[in-house]
């Protein structure tokens, strides 16, 4: 635990807008002051970032720039949001609206949808995948379960990113996204999935952003309301916004510039979702007055654990590792990171459950541990390690603290002990607020010593364990508090999601661990095929990968174990291997070759106005400009640039060569469901044509011609181009 990133659970409220700066690095302390203008923040993991973005509103709130009322902070998970609450309530902020993009679009759906469309408001679906098995009935096209997710999957797809169905078709090939039916077909199930929404009156939560962005774009009488309301707005984990999601915050902000967003493109980990590093990377070009301020400073993991996560992205290429932050740790010293080879993947999980029970025998907190791994399928064999081992384990993702039944009805029997308080015989001989707490959950199944074994019945007497901890951090802190008190301090927390510690080791998958931190780290199942996953092709998606070890490593605070399985069942092939992301960095390894991207450092770059800004703006790397292989001439044209040569110059372009490339391609295109030009432009088969290539690499250098393509049809024109016949074989998309 750190200054920089951890406070004591029950805080004293700051007494002034100054105190709330007390305790800020300076970084954090310039983003806290930053209050005026359009602000990004760049920080690296373990950085203090939802620190620094809390202190700032706080600091606004009580110096009396900002009113509490006027603030929308914006982030991406309710436990986000709940957090940023509870932080804001303890530093004397709490009329600060912090929600989620739907929760927040929900409320002003729900509040204009009279005024805007008349009526009650259609009904909101919790979960489409019915809707979608409806329609592919109604389309007499069978899904098994697996393509029942997928397609729902690419639906969500299509509509955080703006895609009608007739152009989901051109917008998937554009995207490089590998379509889990024939694309003509999910544009029909897409069709008949909205059909059924109209004719039952229903909504997705999709559509809970679509029909708030149409609202907001048809009547400007109700943005002019809420951008009234609204006038300054801070977006959390900005790296993750869609397309759909960055038009609403456009439109509530409207011609202000009073934002301020966080984020780091090295945790870009949901572009499967919408998701896109790009409004966060290309604020600066929007917003050439903005100020700068780069996170790099880390007070969460040890050296250790820090070399290890700048060393994963030292090794990354692409954009968002450009613009990398190199991080610094601000803690001792610690272990090194431990890496383990096993047989087989139950051998992995039982290594890893013997451990943990060291640990716990020597004194490590259970809810300090995490067992990390790439899919959800794996969680099972780690379940039941742990429940063989006597473990106590919680799966992240499961139903939220404050909604399970014991957790409500231990709520309901605290607030009748409160109303009751002497008349209630179960206080008689409870002379403090935790023994009073312990006699009342006691009736709930509570015991000073957990039951045995693990399942429903440990799982219910870990959530009333972690109300008798919270119960003696409270009365720590207030020597004088109440059982009202504490009653009113879990209703406070149940409104603002802000739960706590659950004493459990924690299993989660990595995408599931964003934004959480334990003092030790297991991650698993870090072998090829796993990470990165078999269906990553593309380099984006390898990078996409990469960029989610990165977080699982971010993870630990001090011990990190990194583990591999050679066979996935005992007796099987030892064919895995370690990840490639591991190369250079594990004991005995050696470095892949590739390029080493440049780390950003910490600071802070003020915006400038007029012709400056220019000046100020990052630019991206140099490229060596094309120039046209007849004359010479740069080229500036996309048209050009792919031809090679200007539009101007003569063309030696094989015309017999150009028509069957364009015949094949044709063949291509009807077997993978896809417009023409999606398989190549015209422009680029011109290109081929007039140079002939007759190897990979020749072939490769043809702007068009990206690694994907390559691989899937660079066989069939480099033997067109030999004059061969390619054999016109199926490819699937």
């Amino acid at each position: 635990m750190t200054a920089a990133t951890h406070s004591t659970l029950f805080p004293q409220v700051p007494d002034s807008a100054d105190a709330v700066l007390e305790g800020l690095d300076p970084e954090q302390r310039e983003v806290a002051t930053a209050l005026h203008g359009p602000v990004c923040v760049l920080a690296g993991a373990g950085t203090g970032k939802t620190r620094a973005i809390t202190h700032r509103i706080a600091y606004g709130v009580r110096a009396g720039i900002l009113q509490p009322s006027s603030v929308l902070a914006v982030t991406f998970t309710n436990r986000a949001a709940g957090e940023m609450r509870g932080r804001l309530r303890q530093l004397g902020a709490a009329g600060v609206q912090a929600r989620t993009f739907h929760s927040a679009a929900l409320r002003q759906l729900q509040y204009f949808w009279p005024k805007a469309v008349g009526g009650s408001m259609p009904r909101l679906v919790d979960r489409k995948i019915q809707l979608v098995a409806d329609a592919a009935a109604a389309c007499r096209i069978r899904l098994d379960r697996g393509e029942l997710r997928d397609v729902t999957a690419e639906i969500e797809w299509s509509k955080v990113t703006q895609t009608v169905p007739g152009d989901y078709a051109l917008a998937a090939a554009k995207a490089g996204r590998e379509a889990p039916r024939n694309p003509a077909e999910i544009a029909q199930l897409y069709t008949a999935y909205e059909d059924l929404k109209r004719e039952r009156a229903v909504i997705d939560f999709e559509d809970v952003l679509l029909l708030t962005v149409a609202v907001l774009q048809d009547r400007h009488d109700i943005a002019d309301q809420v951008r009234a309301q609204y006038q300054h707005f801070v977006v959390d984990e900005y790296q993750d916004v869609s397309p759909l999601q960055q038009r609403l915050l456009e439109l509530w902000l409207g011609d202000r510039d009073s934002l301020c967003v966080v984020g780091d493109a090295s945790q870009t980990i949901y572009s499967f979702t919408g998701a896109t590093p790009d409004h966060l990377l290309d604020f600066r070009t929007r917003h050439p007055g903005a100020t700068v301020v780069k996170l790099v400073r880390d007070y969460r993991s040890t050296p250790q654990v820090v070399h290890l996560a700048n060393g994963l992205l030292a090794q990354a290429s692409g954009r968002a590792a450009d613009h990398r932050l190199e991080l610094v740790s601000q803690r001792a010293p610690g272990p090194e990171p431990v890496y383990t080879e096993y047989t087989d993947e139950p051998a992995e999980a039982e290594g890893a459950a013997r451990r943990i029970r060291e640990l716990l025998a020597a004194g490590v907190q259970a809810a300090e541990i995490a067992v990390l791994f790439r899919t959800n399928a794996q969680s099972e064999t780690y379940e039941q390690a742990l429940a063989d081992a006597g473990v106590p384990y919680q799966l992240r993702g499961a139903e939220r603290f404050f909604d399970r039944p014991e957790v409500r009805r231990a709520i309901v029997n605290l607030r009748g002990a409160a109303r009751f308080g002497g008349n209630d015989a179960r206080l008689d001989d409870a002379p403090d607020l935790p023994s009073q707490v312990r006699a009342v959950l006691s009736g709930e199944g509570w015991t000073s010593e957990p039951p045995a074994g693990s399942g429903a019945v440990r799982e219910r007497w870990e959530s009333l364990a972690a109300l008798v901890n919270l119960a003696q951090d409270f009365a720590a802190a207030r020597s004088d508090a109440t059982l009202a008190d504490l009653v009113a301090e879990l209703d406070e927390r149940a409104g603002a999601q802000h739960a706590p510690t659950v004493q459990g080791v924690t299993l989660a998958s990595l995408h599931s661990a964003k934004g959480l931190e334990w003092d030790v780290v297991f991650l698993v199942g870090v072998a090829e095929g796993m990470m990165p996953i078999t269906y990553a092709k593309t380099d984006e998606q390898i990078e996409e990968e990469r960029r989610l070890l990165y977080v699982g490593v971010t993870r630990a605070r001090e011990h990190l174990h990194v583990s591999w399985a050679l066979s996935r069942s005992p007796g099987g092939r030892p064919n895995r291997r370690p990840s490639r992301f591991l190369d250079g960095l594990r004991p005995g390894s050696a470095m892949t070759a590739g390029r080493t991207a440049t780390a950003g450092s910490g600071g802070v770059e003020r915006g400038f106005t007029g012709g400056a800004a220019a000046d100020v703006v990052p630019r991206r790397t140099q490229r060596t400009p094309a120039r046209c292989r007849v004359c010479g001439r740069t080229l500036t044209d996309a048209g050009e640039m792919k031809l090679m040569r200007c539009e101007d110059c003569p063309s030696d372009m094989d015309e017999g060569l150009y028509e069957r490339l364009r015949e094949w391609r044709g063949i291509q295109a009807r077997l993978s469901g896809q417009p023409d030009f999606c398989v190549f432009t015209d422009r680029t088969l011109m290109a081929i044509a007039e140079t002939e290539p007759s190897s990979p690499v020749e072939l490769s250098r043809i702007p068009g011609v990206l690694k994907r393509k390559l691989d899937r049809y660079g066989a069939d024109v480099l033997a067109i181009c030999a004059g061969q016949d390619p054999g016109a074989e199926e490819v699937g998309d």
